[in-house]
Parts: C-alpha cells; structure tokens; sequence
C-alpha cells in the first residue's frame, strides 16, 4: 500500500486530501497539521511521498522542504508542493528547490490521487 504524508496547516484542506486520497486512491494516509510535526513523522514513518503546504505559520513549506533534504533519513522521499501561489516566479522558485512536482489549490479532491501518481511515475 501506497503512504503519503500530508503536512499543512489547514484542518478542511488535511480532511478533504486525506478523504480523497484514501477512498480514490487506497493510500495509507498519515498527517501532520505543523512543518515541525511534519518533519518527525516523515523521519519516524518514511511515506512514499509528502504533500507539502508552502503557506504555514512558524515553519513554513519551503523551510520545511530544506530541513527534508538536510536529514539523511527524508532527503530520497519525494516531495509535492501543495500552494496556491502560481505566479511565474514563484513556480521557478519551487523548480529551482527540487520538488518533484507543484499541485495548485484549490485542488480536484477526486483527481488528486491520480494526479500525485502520475507525478510518481
């Protein structure tokens, strides 16, 4: 069974992503609502990937994508940026860090389970 790690903020955006991901998708869902939080789990659960939101108090995404890639023990899992910034620059931005991919917000819930496995390959 696939996991996915799902680290925002956002208590509705965690709930519709984990409902989706589970009922379409048949994921294993683990969720963390802080990037510190995130973080533990990812070290301590080692999901196949992490749905990452990039606006979130203290610790944000991009902060929280560097201190992934800084651990050893999360640096090879893939990462997906979950934002609704979609500006040009900001899309370079996110490239240039290596996330494998960005999904924009709002999202299709029922498309979001094909969306991160064809991102996966």
């Amino acid at each position: 069974m696939k996991r996915i790690l799902i680290i925002d903020d956002e208590f509705d955006i965690r709930a519709v992503a984990e409902l989706a991901l589970k009922a379409v998708g048949g994921w294993e869902v683990s969720t963390a609502a802080s990037g510190s939080e995130g973080l533990e789990k990812a070290s301590a659960e080692q999901p196949d990937v992490i749905l990452l939101d990039v606006m979130m108090p203290d610790m944000d995404g991009i902060a929280t994508f560097n201190a992934l890639q800084a651990n050893p023990a999360t640096q090879s899992i893939p990462v997906i940026l979950l934002t609704a910034k979609v500006q040009p620059a900001d899309q370079r931005r996110f490239a240039e860090l290596g996330v494998r991919a960005v999904i924009t917000k709002p999202f299709k819930a029922m498309k979001l389970a094909t969306q991160i496995s064809s991102v996966l390959g």
